[in-house]
C-alpha cells in the first residue's frame, strides 16, 4: 500500500515537471508550434458548441430585427408583476371585508346603535392599557361608552377630544366591567390584570358553579354595558383551602393584537331614558 503511494506520488511530480518544461520550451522556442496546430484543430469542434447559444440568440435577433419578441416578453413580465400586485391587494381586501363583517356581527342586537372607529395608535404599556380612535365628541362619542372588537368587549370610552378619543381596555389595572356566566347566568365581575389579553374574576366563593372553558359575558348591570357582549373565556381556577375566594384567570375573547376597527356602542335602554 505505501509502495502504491509513493509510486503515484513519483509519477504526479514527474507530470508535474513534464508540464513546467514543456511550458518554458514552447514559451523560449518554436518546437511545440506544430503541436498547438494539431491541438487547435481537435478543439475547434469544442469551440463551436461553445459559439453555438450566441449564434442562436444572432439569428433570432437577425429574424426580429426590431427586437418585437423581446419587447413582447418584458412587456408579459410587466404585466405579469402587476396582476400579482393587484391579486395581493384583493387578498387584502377580501381579508378586510370578512373583519368587518364580523365587526358589524358583533352587534348581535339590532336595536343597539353603533357607529365604526379606527384605531390610530395602540401603543400599550405595561401600567396602562389604552388606545387611541379616530372618533370623538363630533361623532356625539361619550365618557364610558362600551366599545367593543369583532369577538367582545374592548374597553370603554374614558376621555374624549373633538374628532379622537382615548379607550380604556378590560385588562388595564383601574378597569372593571360587571359579567354573567353564560352557561348558569352566574352573575361576577372582570377586573383588568395589567396583562395583555389576561384579566381576573376576583371575589368568588370556592363553591361558586364556574368551569374552565365557561364563557363570561356582558350582564348589564352598572347601566355602563349592555347585556351579552363576550368578555372573556376562563382558562385557570386555582383553589386554595386557606383562601376564602378562588383564585380565576381568564383570557379576553377580543384581542387588540389583532384588531384594526371597533364599534362604538348606545345602548337602546340608555337613549330610550336619553
Amino acid at each position: 500500500m505505501i509502495l502504491r503511494q509513493v509510486s503515484v506520488f513519483y509519477r504526479f511530480l514527474f507530470l508535474v515537471m513534464l508540464s513546467l518544461g514543456l511550458m518554458i520550451v514552447d514559451h523560449r522556442s518554436d518546437l511545440l508550434r506544430p503541436i498547438r496546430s494539431v491541438a487547435s484543430v481537435v478543439t475547434l469542434p469544442f469551440h463551436s458548441l461553445n459559439q453555438l447559444p450566441g449564434k442562436i440568440a444572432t439569428a433570432i435577433r437577425s429574424y426580429y430585427p426590431d427586437d418585437s419578441l423581446f419587447r413582447e416578453l418584458e412587456d408579459l413580465r410587466a404585466k405579469q408583476l402587476k396582476l400579482e400586485s393587484h391579486l395581493q391587494r384583493y387578498d387584502a381586501l377580501v381579508a378586510e371585508n370578512s373583519r368587518l363583517s364580523k365587526l358589524l356581527s358583533a352587534a348581535r342586537r339590532s336595536d343597539d346603535q353603533v357607529i365604526l372607529a379606527n384605531i390610530v395608535n395602540a401603543g400599550l404599556d405595561p401600567f396602562s392599557h389604552r388606545i387611541i380612535i379616530n372618533r370623538g365628541a363630533e361623532a356625539g362619542v361619550f365618557v364610558g361608552q362600551p366599545v367593543i372588537a369583532p369577538n367582545g368587549v374592548l374597553g370603554q370610552v374614558s376621555e374624549v377630544n373633538l374628532r379622537q378619543s382615548i379607550v380604556t381596555l378590560v385588562t388595564d389595572r383601574s378597569h372593571g366591567i360587571p359579567v354573567q356566566v353564560q352557561r348558569n347566568g352566574l352573575r361576577t365581575i372582570v377586573q383588568g390584570t395589567g396583562h395583555s389579553d389576561r384579566v381576573g374574576v376576583p371575589y368568588l366563593p370556592r363553591l361558586a358553579d364556574i368551569r374552565k372553558g365557561d364563557v363570561l359575558v356582558s350582564s348589564g348591570m352598572g347601566g355602563r354595558f349592555p347585556a351579552g357582549y363576550k368578555v372573556a373565556e376562563v382558562d385557570e381556577i386555582i383553589t386554595d383551602a386557606n383562601e376564602a375566594f378562588l383564585s380565576i384567570n381568564a383570557t379576553t375573547t377580543a384581542r387588540i393584537d389583532f384588531v384594526k376597527q371597533v364599534l362604538l356602542v348606545w345602548d337602546s335602554e340608555r337613549l330610550a331614558v336619553e
